[in-house]
């Protein structure tokens, strides 16, 4: 099984020398930065809507709440590029929606905003999941005695909930940014431009051949490399030594 999951990092010795000259392509890191950029706000959509969600599923009871959280997990379930098709039929200029923001000026078709919003749809799920283990890890006896000791619903939100649940809701982040910036196939149908760089390397492959994608290829698996270590390094928690 290990060597089957380190399989695909065998390109890059096929790729390597060609990775220097795709790190200094505009095209390249244009679409490096795009995905990046774009990730970053899917990740913070995510959050301002996402934990607040996963807080009132560990914390209050209403009606249709299994099915709704049944509904969370869909994203990561239904195929992605039906999920682009499914987004355009809402987002499009020709839906209420997509023509009630064309109205306000913005479009969601081959924009940063599709991009942004397709992002979110697919990675969304990561971010719930994550907050909603760490508030259930949280005794709501801490929420009951600040609460007597005068705090509102709000400040127990801010000031208790979040910074004892920061190391899950950290970890959401970081797997709802990864999932954001590797997605394809919602990006391609919502967004195809401005290109990202999973559908830039699907551009090139497609136009010029695998040759010419695989040092792009190697270059998002070391940075894919970077950004698995700097999760580690930021959700690492030193195990405790047994006396």
């Amino acid at each position: 099984m290990i060597v089957f999951l380190l399989l695909p990092f065998g390109s890059l010795v096929n790729s390597a020398s060609g990775i220097p000259a795709a790190l200094v392509d505009p095209r390249t890191e244009n679409a490096i930065i795009t995905s990046f950029y774009c990730a970053l706000l899917a990740t913070i959509f995510a959050f301002v809507l996402g934990v607040p969600l996963a807080y009132m599923f560990t914390r209050y009871e209403f009606r249709g709440k299994k099915l709704i959280d049944s509904l969370i997990d869909l994203p990561i379930i239904i195929p992605h590029n039906a999920a682009g098709l499914a987004l355009i039929a809402i987002l499009g200029s020709g839906s209420l929606i997509g023509g009630f923001f064309g109205h306000l000026g913005v479009s969601f078709v081959n924009t940063i905003f599709g991009i942004v919003v397709a992002m979110a749809f697919v990675s969304a799920p990561f971010m719930i999941r994550s907050a909603q283990e760490a508030f259930t890890s949280i005794d709501p006896k801490m929420e009951y005695v600040a609460r007597s000791l005068g705090a509102s619903r709000v400040g127990v939100f801010t000031e208790v909930i979040l910074p004892t649940g920061r190391r899950g809701i950290l970890t959401g982040c970081l797997m709802t940014w990864a999932r954001a910036v590797s997605e394809f196939g919602a990006v391609l149908y919502l967004a195809y431009y401005p290109m990202t760089a999973p559908v830039y390397v699907d551009y090139v492959y497609t136009g010029e051949g695998l040759q010419a994608a695989l040092p792009i290829t190697g270059l998002l698996l070391v940075l894919a490399v970077v950004a698995l270590i700097a999760f580690r390094l930021v959700t690492y928690r030193p195990a405790k030594l047994s006396r």
